[in-house]
């Protein structure tokens, strides 16, 4: 039986510069700025720069509450990007960002130490590494230095093996020891418990029935008593089940976001925003059986 999960936890990320992000109130949405080639979805719209900042207007407009940059695609078999040209694609982004809006949060979605250092540097707030800390051994001393909040992901593997053959003897008792230990290693670092959040990493290491058996279940998360950010946005997973390309994906991800959201799901990773907001804000009114302003 699904355990109910109308009480959401509630959390508080201290950000940059005396800010504070609520979590548990409402599900947050965090809006997929991919300033890359050959991401699985978007790949190329937003690679040129301008083109990427009207974008993120566009998501501010709609409501987003945080804008999470990345410069490297993480599809599956794909090949890690050079740090400078990382860089080169994330960094002015971040720039433009912060030059006409000084309070939306960015996150910084990379593995790379320098590039989360950078980043920070010039604005961001959060680092959302899919690899948890695995492919930088430095990647936790800059996000302890500068204190900000981390998105920590399960991934079985690298983005080029991860869905070579993903096999689990047990989904959820190995997912949920991997993130613990992810934890562990982040606290020996020197980050803060309060500033972690867990991602179970729909997609990557993962066979479409994993997924679906973790999203389903994904309450069973709140063991670790951290916030859960799910990002299942037009996967490969809804495409099977629905039989559709990734830009028609988009109510596929909206029953997923919901089902989160019931299992208690703080913050949902989208790329359409408009059409997720408004997803996100009837779940959120069923759950709460209020209705609440965004």
């Amino acid at each position: 039986m699904i355990k109910n999960t109308r009480n959401r936890p509630s959390y508080i990320l201290q950000l940059p510069r005396n800010r504070k992000l609520l979590l548990g109130k409402r599900t947050l949405i965090m809006g997929i700025l991919n300033v890359t080639p050959d991401s699985f979805s978007d790949g190329g719209l937003f690679y040129d720069h301008e083109k990427a900042l009207k974008h993120v207007k566009e998501m501010i407009d709609a409501g987003v509450d945080i804008i999470d940059v990345g410069g490297e695609s993480t599809r599956p078999f794909s090949d890690p990007v050079p740090l400078d040209e990382e860089l080169r694609r994330t960094i002015p982004v971040i720039e433009m960002i912060r030059s006409f809006s000084s309070d939306i949060p960015i996150s910084i979605d990379t593995t790379k130490s320098e590039v989360a250092k950078r980043a920070i540097e010039v604005g961001a707030d959060i680092v959302n590494d899919v690899s948890a800390f695995r492919f930088d051994d430095k990647m936790a001393d800059v996000v302890a230095d500068y204190g900000v909040p981390v998105a920590l992901m399960h991934m079985q593997g690298t983005p080029k093996t991860m869905q070579e053959n993903p096999t689990y003897r047990s989904l959820f008792a190995e997912v949920i020891a991997f993130l613990e230990n992810r934890i562990s290693y982040a606290l020996e670092h020197g980050i803060d418990f309060s500033q972690i959040v867990v991602d179970p990493g729909i997609g990557f290491g993962k066979t479409a029935e994993h997924n679906l058996r973790l999203i389903k279940h994904i309450h069973l998360l709140h063991t670790l008593e951290r916030p859960i950010l799910l990002g299942a946005s037009r996967k490969r997973f809804i495409g099977a089940v629905l039989n559709v390309e990734p830009k028609e994906r988009e109510t596929g991800t909206a029953v997923v976001n919901t089902v989160g959201i019931f299992n208690g799901v703080h913050i949902i990773r989208v790329h359409d925003v408009a059409y997720q907001v408004q997803a996100a804000k009837m779940a959120d009114a069923l759950l709460n059986e209020s209705i609440q302003s965004m």
